[in-house]
């Protein structure tokens, strides 16, 4: 039953063009991608083992898994946690769970979730409405609410809408991994009073945090039903409309016509998501409007509101974008979320476009800022990831490391769902093409111009450069493989001038089919290898890891006079631990050398960065190792800088 699921899931999410437009580039699901890498198979394991346990550990614990039982009246009690929209964290868990069910079954984990949504179902409203708080006791709201007694009364802050779109990828990744419908048959209740409530004949309302969209997409996808689709365009068209609501401004992207906007304002992650959304929107209906405003307000954060990490959201002060090149470093938010929603966001864009430059900033953002946000035991998070620290100030909601949960906890439940999805990131096709976007050792059958095609990459990426991809036809077949040059093998940190390397090089990679070197075909940031391709056939793509240094915009005022080290698609720091002396006292310059050395026995083996440069004090070469950023933290409490002064 579960692979017949999986195949009916395929069939409907990525071969819908025939009954509806869609986007002209699909990904191969992360179902049909064996992961074989040490890097990313530890990351999958624990998430699989440690997180997704105790994610829900932590859920029973806060009391938002009794939360549903007594909104069920299945026990006794009050509301049991501090905001409206916790609910949401179970959700986004379920839909983790489900994923790493789809590949890896597990019936006891499978059984637990049963029996949560049990509790979800009995605390569904006779007509559908979901929301726990209110049902338990409406007269006594929860932290952050606004409203009064009616429904939907606070959908700038109350979360009913935000909730619900992640109660439908709940679902759908639910029925998608069992075949059950228990929570979809939930979430389409849900779904269809919302449908009744909401649109051009009833409440013109939009959330005040974004998401419904991103799920309704979802639901329409796997019930073919178009009032989903619609209603969530509809969410998006009355955005900054101010004929029926009073606009929420710029904070929650209400401030105009979504058609309009141009530049990346408000708080980082309800952005991300109603990127995501328009997208996604733009795919189904061919709304062209939709891609302009996004191509526009994409183009003003990677060149002027995006982090060397990949991060989003400048300001702790409503987790927020700052001004153009607003970019600090001590202070800066990069929500573990908005990492997140930027990954799902880019995503989308090359899914639609087909331009390397979008899974350029994906992959910056994944193994720079979202891998910061979980421990390496994958049990403690950070919610925001600064680029420097004092060693003293509390940064991470109070504390001065990763906490195991937090009052608000989207971040960890967040990230329990964006690990087991990683493989679906790998490879997509479009008519006679097939794209490889991130470069993972594993292995994966397609069915591609009716024809089954086994591909077999091997890679030690990120640590080095050399990618073997071998090409397995059932027969020989002509088509076009389509790999990514990534920018930062073609000296361009980032897709856009906002940082530079100081250094550069004419050429950073080679190409070769079957030990014969060819003439890259550079399209849109893929070199296109067109041929007929047989059994065994091999493709070599090396792209040399030298460290280089990377300067930002002089507009940035936070990094005047500093400069960061990058190494492949990994962003490194310094931590006081790895140096005798205090970070600010250790300057580099062009004559800096780095010397960069595997350690299979640090931080679960990383590729470290050594270097000498004279002391600013001192004067005397001080020894240094720089480590990945997304390791740091985890021997002790000490300081820390991605940007060192430089001269």
């Amino acid at each position: 039953m579960r692979i017949f699921i999986i195949c009916i899931w395929v069939f409907v999410t990525l071969s819908c063009s025939s009954q509806r437009n869609d986007y002209p580039i699909q990904p191969v699901p992360f179902t049909k991608v064996q992961i074989t890498d040490h890097f990313w198979s530890k990351r999958l394991s624990t998430n699989r083992t440690v997180t997704i346990p105790a994610a829900l550990k932590k859920c029973k614990e806060s009391g938002r898994i009794a939360n549903f039982a007594i909104a069920g009246g299945q026990q006794d009690g009050e509301f049991q946690s501090p905001f409206p929209f916790d609910d949401s964290d179970v959700y986004k868990i379920i839909e983790g769970a489900s994923y790493s069910l789809s590949v890896y079954p597990d019936s006891e984990l499978e059984k637990y979730l049963d029996e949560v949504i049990a509790k979800i179902a009995a605390a569904q409203e006779e007509d559908g409405y979901l929301m726990t708080w209110r049902t338990i006791n409406p007269n006594k709201p929860p932290t952050d609410w606004s409203g009064d007694e009616n429904r939907w009364s606070d959908l700038k802050g109350g979360h009913e809408l935000y909730n619900a779109g992640h109660l439908y990828e709940a679902a759908v990744a639910h029925y998608q991994a069992t075949g059950k419908r228990s929570l979809l048959d939930v979430a389409l209740k849900n779904a269809d009073l919302i449908a009744k409530e909401f649109g051009p004949h009833g409440n013109h309302g939009v959330p005040g945090h974004e998401e419904i969209e991103i799920g309704l997409v979802k639901l329409y996808r796997v019930s073919g039903n178009k009032k989903y689709l619609d209603l969530a365009r509809f969410f998006l068209d009355q955005r900054g409309q101010t004929e029926h609501h009073k606009l929420y401004g710029t904070y929650a992207q209400d401030h105009k016509p979504v058609v309009e906007q141009s530049e990346a304002v408000g708080h980082a992650v309800r952005a991300g998501y109603l990127y995501a959304g328009m997208a996604d929107v733009t795919a189904l209906t061919g709304e062209h409007d939709y891609i302009n405003a996004l191509n526009r307000i994409w183009n003003n954060v990677v060149g002027k509101k995006l982090y060397i990490i990949g991060g989003i959201g400048a300001s702790r002060h409503g987790e927020k974008f700052g001004d153009n090149y607003e970019l600090p470093n001590s202070t800066s938010y990069c929500e573990t979320c908005a990492a997140i929603a930027n990954v799902l966001w880019n995503q989308r864009m090359f899914l639609l476009t087909g331009k390397a430059k979008f899974i350029d900033v994906l992959e910056k953002s994944l193994y720079n800022n979202v891998l910061a946000g979980v421990s390496l035991e994958g049990n403690t998070f950070f919610y925001p990831n600064v680029l420097a620290f004092d060693g003293e100030t509390p940064f991470n909601r109070g504390a001065r490391t990763r906490k195991e949960w937090f009052g608000c906890s989207c971040c960890p439940s967040n990230v329990s769902r964006i690990i087991p999805s990683v493989p679906g990131y790998v490879y997509a096709f479009r008519d006679d093409t097939v794209f490889t976007n991130l470069y993972v050792s594993n292995q994966t059958q397609l069915n591609f111009q009716g024809y089954n095609i086994r591909l077999q990459q091997k890679t030690d990426y990120p640590w080095k450069g050399d990618i073997s991809i071998t090409v397995k036809p059932e027969k020989s077949v002509v088509f076009t493989m389509a790999l990514r040059i990534p920018g930062w093998a073609q000296n361009r940190p980032v897709p856009s001038d906002l940082y530079q390397y100081v250094d550069a090089f004419d050429s950073l990679f080679a190409l070769t089919v079957n030990g014969k070197s060819i003439p890259v075909n550079n399209t849109n940031g893929y070199a296109l290898i067109n041929r007929k391709w047989r059994p065994g056939d091999k493709i070599e793509l090396d792209l040399p890891m030298p460290v280089r240094t990377v300067v930002a915009h002089e507009k940035v005022k936070a990094d005047h006079g500093k400069a960061a080290l990058q190494r492949g698609p990994i962003v490194y720091c310094v931590e006081a631990v790895d140096l005798s002396g205090r970070i600010h006292d250790l300057y580099v310059d062009n004559n800096t050398e780095f010397t960069p050395t595997f350690d299979p026995e640090l931080l679960e083996g990383v590729c470290v960065v050594h270097g000498k440069a004279p002391g600013k004090v001192s004067k005397a070469n001080v020894k240094f190792t720089a480590i990945p950023y997304y390791a740091w933290a985890h021997r002790g409490i000490s300081e820390m800088a991605v940007w060192l002064p430089y001269e």
